[in-house]
């Protein structure tokens, strides 16, 4: 280590997988992404809030909204043409990442239609549509990790469309996502598939748990309440990186290993600080381990970047002490199962609010531009 070399360099010294948690046009068109993939930024994922957002923002859709209000298009058909080929674009920007790591990383990541998270055959469905669509071998078909999606998971996989789980809070549904992708493989496998390009990763939330138990740690008002903030998100992810080794160390992944597949790496998601009074780069510096990716919005990117404390493997080692923890949350009266239950049920509610705003903002968008005055 040299004073030269920048907390994200330690990142991907130690392992990591540094992916930015955002997307727009402006982005990709400025120059921007490109300039964050050589900063070293190695995947993209994107979800229906985010792109709310970069559609709500400046004109840089203005044009294809034109286009699209001239075909007739219906709001759903544009939402689905703007938001593809943006991944499409991102994607051909991350291109040589691709190649360069054998498929592992550059990645872009785009999400199912919210909508359809308790649909299997729909959820199926928007998968392939997607992944034909966009046409392209480093995206990532995003699927809700609920009961319904994981048979959509392991189609999707089986028919070799690579595949990002998200919406992960609690260690039981993680173990059910690692089922299903060994599942998947399985049948991609039995059905003569090469199953070197079939890439997934398992995005598991982590400050979205610290901001729903802390919260009831307090309600406490105890000392032993107190000392347990902020310390449910990373004691529950460290022990998803063991429920991880359980399996990539099983007879049953190692035969998959053998004919060629990668396997499934977990993604700390949702690793902005919620809370001021934590470090702005708490959920990156305490989930530290080689094989993961850490996903980050920008303004969590650039804190890591400029001031990241990343001290080496932080996560090995962990899982006796991180069971101890959400013991102790447990024994004052805190279930972490119902936070999490809770927590599923909330983020599928965000996301389909997101998509439900990104639909009004594209239908405006038509109707102006139809009427030759572009998006404001």
């Amino acid at each position: 280590m040299t004073s030269s070399t920048t907390p994200l360099q330690h990142l991907r010294e130690a392992g990591v997988a540094v992916w930015l948690d955002d997307l727009s046009r402006q982005r990709i068109t400025s120059g921007g992404l490109a300039d964050l993939v050589a900063r070293g930024v190695v995947g993209v994922t994107t979800n229906p809030t985010i792109f709310a957002s970069a559609l709500a923002s400046g004109d840089a859709y203005d044009a294809q909204l034109r286009t699209l209000a001239a075909q007739g298009a219906s709001v759903e058909d544009a939402v689905l043409a703007l938001t593809t080929d943006d991944v499409r674009d991102a994607c051909d920007v991350l291109r040589p990442v691709y190649d360069a790591t054998g498929g592992v990383d550059g990645r872009v990541s785009i999400e199912v239609d919210p909508r359809l998270a308790r649909d299997t055959a729909a959820t199926t469905a928007s998968a392939q549509t997607l992944w034909s669509r966009i046409d392209r071998p480093n995206l990532y078909v995003k699927i809700p990790a609920t009961v319904e999606g994981l048979p959509a998971i392991t189609a999707a996989l089986a028919q070799g469309i690579s595949v990002n789980v998200t919406l992960i809070f609690s260690l039981q549904r993680y173990r059910a996502v690692l089922d299903a992708f060994v599942d998947g493989l399985e049948q991609a496998h039995a059905a003569g598939r090469d199953l070197a390009p079939i890439g997934s990763v398992a995005s598991f939330f982590v400050s979205r748990v610290d901001a729903a138990i802390d919260p009831r740690l307090d309600e406490l008002g105890t000392d032993e309440a107190a000392a347990l903030r902020g310390t449910a998100a990373i004691a529950n992810a460290r022990l998803a990186w063991g429920v991880y080794q359980d399996v990539v160390t099983s007879e049953r992944w190692q035969a998959l290993a053998a004919a060629g597949a990668h396997p499934q790496r977990p993604l700390w998601a949702s690793t902005g600080v919620k809370d001021p009074a934590y470090p702005d780069t708490r959920y990156v510096d305490e989930l530290v381990v080689a094989g993961t990716v850490n996903t980050m919005p920008e303004k969590t990117l650039e804190a890591v970047a400029d001031h990241g404390a990343v001290r080496g493997d932080t996560v090995t080692g962990t899982q006796d002490s991180s069971a101890a923890l959400l013991d102790r949350i447990e024994a004052v009266g805190i279930s972490v199962d119902e936070v999490t239950d809770q927590l599923e049920t909330e983020g599928l509610a965000k996301f389909e609010a997101s998509w439900a705003e990104l639909l009004g903002t594209v239908e405006t968008g038509l109707a102006r531009a139809g009427g030759g005055e572009g998006v404001r």
